[in-house]
């Protein structure tokens, strides 16, 4: 221990903190030098106090000054999250270098406040200052925090003219700035020009591609490139890569990405783990998939966010109903292992659970999901509400969608289309209008999925003038191209008004192609209506169309069979056969005090069966004698081994089965929800429309193509569906 002038110096030799902190509290002098080491210390422990401790004794022994230690305090206050005593720092001292303004930019922008950094960097410049290449880094960290492309362009265009556009940390700042504009064009053009490209540099590239199913293949070439280049790719890289490959749906390639995995030993990684089992969810490896999940010591939510979120995709590609149903059960009973786990839900997990309930008309599930999102905060999020919104929608329960949509303190145009459709399903048109232009007001700009609602508002209230009107809307004041939902909503109002030569005119004059489904619109309307001729003219541009529904088979071969023209029948069994499209499958399911019953046609299994068929067999009496008309079908067995000709309808399809069945098993008054895998036909729609007046309940069926809600021998759908 030296003595100077009769003060205690501190010993040259080296100091742990708890020590050196310990001296400067008991008044002894240190070298200006040792200042710096401390102060990391005070960063790494993250302790501010200690921080503050080292500031006082340098004010004290007049060691303030030296702009070195000064700038080391500065950065110091910035990464314990002091940048208000940061600045006040800065602002007090008599010299500052770019080391001290760099350090100032970068201490905003990691303490979320990139527009203060910008506005440091700015001064800096008006103070006569020149950035380094470190301090152009750090600014352009701010640009894309703040999302300030202009500035962001303008600092660009700084490195270009200083020659620092080819450094590979600026060429990466660059890279990220662009791509996280949505500018992938304007990142390639950069990433072209960084001579010496390393991790970050292709891991930046590679990650946008993944965040764009646009740039898939791009993002797969870099990844080749990068290999190529001898560049050895990272964790996050390989995360990215394997998302890619769950875009392009590419499992054997993503299994090439997995060994590899295997080979630089990150396989356990969280992230790569994650995007792997993602990937075979994704292609229906379900087991694959669980396997990977519970081989994970350490689960985070983001892990059972993809489960959650990869069953509710495979749901929609799934090959049947069955399999669909079956895949959100298994998200059902994920979410429920969630809640018994240490972790708790998200608003990502609740919007995608949410999702599954819609999909599987799971009310009772989705009504206890609403109670835990306002349990836990959750509902006030608009990805939550709009996804409980379309939840309310799909179950058939409009009024409680709109409470939670009136509810919604921010909403979003996902949210507004969500709810001008439900009001377009649940027969309320004029609600669904005036929604949409309450929406307008408000300044939200509709997109082509919200015009497609309100012109099927228009459809169902035969409002033929205002249809025209949004539809030209749409076209002129919002340059929205119609797509074939546009004109889909048109022709089938054309149709429900009778107005046939008006559809066929329609669609000469806009150009546009109809396809399988506008044409079997046009079919069946033709026909009910009673024009023949033009029925006849639009089965001929259907079949030109070799479509793929065994629905539209079968709607041919109703309308061939009823008016003897057995050469066309003949004609339709044929391409049927070369089609091979095997047999038409009815089914439905009814949920009943969280158990799910499945029905098929003429469905003899459940051990209720007898009372079902008597029940049945009374209310068709009953509703005979108020006005029910049976209507035969032409259609296929629904047996495994067995091709009836088309000679008469089923005598219960599915739906009227699990109809019965809720009568029987829920109380007096309770609503009845179904959903079915088909169309409903004709003499169904018509039977349970009059079930609904003769048992005084509300029964809703969500078909393949609608929601039907029956009320009072009402149907929301507003009897478009005995039409067809």
């Amino acid at each position: 221990m030296a003595q100077n002038s009769g003060v205690m110096e501190a010993p040259l030799r080296p100091l742990d903190a708890e020590e050196a902190m310990g001296m400067l509290r008991e008044g002894k002098t240190v070298r200006s030098a040792m200042y710096v080491p401390l102060l990391h210390r005070c960063v790494e422990a993250g302790s501010l106090d200690d921080a503050r401790a080292v500031h006082g004794h340098m004010v004290k022994t007049g060691t303030g000054a030296d702009m070195f230690v000064a700038t080391s305090l500065v950065n110091a206050y910035m990464r314990c999250g002091a940048s208000r005593d940061a600045r006040t720092l800065f602002d007090r001292m008599p010299e500052k270098n770019v080391v001290t303004w760099t350090a100032l930019i970068t201490g905003y922008t990691l303490n979320s406040q990139p527009v203060a950094a910008l506005e440091v960097f700015v001064e800096m410049l008006e103070d006569g200052r020149y950035p380094s290449h470190f301090t152009l880094g750090a600014t352009l960290s701010a640009c894309s925090a703040s999302e300030d492309v202009g500035l962001g362009k303008q600092v660009h265009g700084y490195t270009i003219k200083y020659g620092a556009e080819s450094i590979t940390s600026i060429g990466n700042s660059l890279c990220r700035l662009y791509t996280k504009s949505g500018s992938l064009e304007s990142a390639m053009r950069t990433f072209r020009r960084v001579p010496d490209k390393n991790v970050i540099t292709w891991t930046t590239m590679i990650s946008a591609c993944a965040e764009d199913e646009n740039f898939v293949e791009l993002g797969l070439t870099l990844f080749v490139d990068m290999l190529m280049d001898g560049v050895m790719p990272n964790e996050f890289t390989l995360t990215s890569v394997m998302s890619l490959c769950g875009t392009r749906l590419d499992l054997n390639l993503g299994k090439q990405v997995q060994a590899f995995c295997f080979k630089i030993g990150c396989e356990t990684n969280l992230p790569v783990k994650n995007s792997t089992m993602y990937l075979y969810l994704r292609k229906g490896e379900t087991e694959e998939a669980m396997r990977l999940f519970e081989g994970i010591d350490d689960v985070s939510i983001i892990t059972w966010n993809a489960m959650i979120s990869g069953y509710a995709q495979i749901m929609e590609t799934a090959k049947d109903d069955l399999h669909a149903r079956s895949r959100g059960f298994q998200a059902l009973k994920i979410f429920r292992n969630l809640k018994w786990s240490s972790l708790k839900p998200d608003l990502f997990t609740f919007s995608s659970i949410l999702s599954v309930c819609s999909a599987m008309m799971a009310l009772e599930q989705g009504e206890q999901i609403h109670a835990q999102t306002i349990k836990t905060g959750f509902l006030s999020d608009v990805v939550v509400n709009s996804a409980l919104v379309n939840m309310y929608n799909k179950c058939g329960c409009i009024e409680d969608a709109t409470k939670a949509f009136v509810e919604m303190s921010t909403r979003t145009l996902v949210t507004w289309t969500s709810m001008i459709s439900g009001y377009s399903q649940h027969g309320r048109p004029q609600e669904a209008i005036q929604l949409f232009e309450d929406m307008r007001f408000a300044g939200i700009k509709p997109n082509e999925i919200t015009f497609v609602s309100v012109l099927s508002a228009c459809s169902y209230a035969g409002l033929a003038d205002e249809a025209e009107r949004y539809f030209n809307m749409m076209k002129e004041e919002y340059k929205i191209e119609p797509v074939v939902d546009h004109y889909g909503c048109m022709i089938d109002m054309f149709v429900r008004l009778g107005w046939l030569d008006d559809a066929f005119s329609f669609i000469k004059r806009t150009g546009f192609e109809p396809n399988e489904a506008i044409w079997s619109s046009l079919v069946a309307g033709c026909r009910s209506h009673g024009n023949m001729e033009l029925a006849f003219y639009a089965a001929d541009r259907l079949l030109e169309l070799n479509p793929k529904g065994i629905e539209t088979y079968v709607l041919l071969l109703n309308m061939y069979i009823s008016t003897g023209r057995w050469h066309d029948v003949a004609r339709v069994r044929k391409l049927m056969k070369q089609e091979d499209l095997g047999i038409l499958r009815d089914r439905s399911w009814i949920t009943i005090k969280d158990k799910v019953y499945f029905f098929r046609a003429n469905d003899k299994t459940h051990e209720q069966s007898d009372d079902l068929y008597q029940l049945l067999e009374n209310l068709l009496e009953k509703a005979k004698t108020i006005g029910y008309e049976p209507y035969q079908n032409a259609e296929l067995s629904d047996s495994e081994d067995d091709e009836k000709s088309a000679a008469g309808s089923l005598k219960h399809h599915s739906e009227r089965l699990a109809v019965a069945l809720g009568l029987l098993q829920t109380p007096p008054g309770a609503t009845i929800r179904i959903t079915k895998n088909i169309t409903m036909c004709r003499d169904c729609h018509s039977s349970i429309k009059f079930f609904s007046l003769l048992a005084n309940r509300e029964i809703v069926v969500r078909d393949s193509k609608r929601l039907h809600k029956f009320k009072d021998a009402r149907c929301s759908c507003g009897d478009f569906s005995s039409l067809l």
